[in-house]
């Protein structure tokens, strides 16, 4: 099997596959956030205005986490930096700078909002925005398979010989497992306290990350950062998931309390 190409010519302008997938999916999550936003009758025109620089913490911290993890080789190559088309782009450094960029800017543009709240609803979208954006992020950039492989389910990917492990439609499988998963828990249990879903989406997605690097990726020898991250964030996840329906448990009901109902959106 032929790999995707990677890059396409209009005309003169030369355009890279993986840009595109990751402008899709970046726009998607934008879209998604807004639509669950306005389905809990919260402020969601923020979202327009806030995007794009959601977007760009995400990519330079992803970026920059990926450039410190490899040193070695971008030292000897530091024209390698700036093309993220090549592959490198970091999810957990992404997270750590969109993140809190986008709870400083729900703070200003909508600060009725809490926190803890903002992050239950923005999980999913995380989860899903993941899913979509393997198969159109990785899976179309150069090196995007991982170790390799005879089985029947390999791949062809620019930049590597022979077949490989495709880990991108691995990860989008777990990943959508992940928001399909966090999406019946908000439907199942519609009373439920505060950060439920976004512990149970950092438990769940942590744990992925681990398996991935684990399983396909192969790293010889020692963990890698990835798996080790992965644990530790899986391990906060279901600590602070425990530690939520705990209290909550502790917590005597108000009389006449009636749960709110979630919510039919996605």
């Amino acid at each position: 099997m032929e790999p995707v190409p990677v890059v396409f010519h209009l005309g003169p302008l030369q355009v890279h596959t993986y840009g595109i997938g990751l402008a899709v999916t970046f726009l998607f999550a934008a879209w998604y956030l807004a639509r669950r936003l306005r389905a809990r009758g919260l402020p969601h025109h923020w979202v327009a205005d806030a995007a794009f620089w959601i977007i760009v913490a995400a990519i330079v911290g992803a970026r920059v986490v990926h450039v410190i993890a490899n040193i070695g080789f971008y030292a000897d190559h530091p024209g390698e930096i700036p093309l993220v088309w090549h592959g490198g782009l970091s999810s957990f450094g992404g997270l750590a700078f969109a993140v809190p960029t986008g709870i400083l800017l729900a703070r200003r543009y909508a600060p009725d909002i809490p926190i803890v709240t903002g992050l239950d609803i923005a999980t999913p979208v995380l989860a899903a925005a993941w899913s979509l954006g393997r198969l159109l992020g990785p899976q179309l950039m150069v090196r995007g398979g991982g170790r390799p492989t005879d089985a029947w389910y390999g791949m062809a990917y620019a930049g590597q010989v022979g077949d490989r492990v495709p880990v991108p439609i691995f990860q989008s499988i777990l990943d959508g497992l992940t928001f399909l998963i966090l999406i019946a828990v908000e439907r199942r249990f519609p009373n439920r306290p505060r950060g439920v879903i976004v512990s149970l989406g950092a438990g769940l997605w942590g744990l992925s990350r681990f398996f991935e690097e684990w399983f396909w990726l192969n790293r010889p020898g020692a963990w890698d950062a990835v798996e080790v991250v992965g644990l530790v964030m899986s391990a906060c996840g279901w600590i602070a998931l425990a530690v939520i329906l705990r209290r909550a448990a502790r917590r005597p009901a108000r009389p006449g309390a009636e749960p709110e109902p979630e919510p039919a959106s996605l």
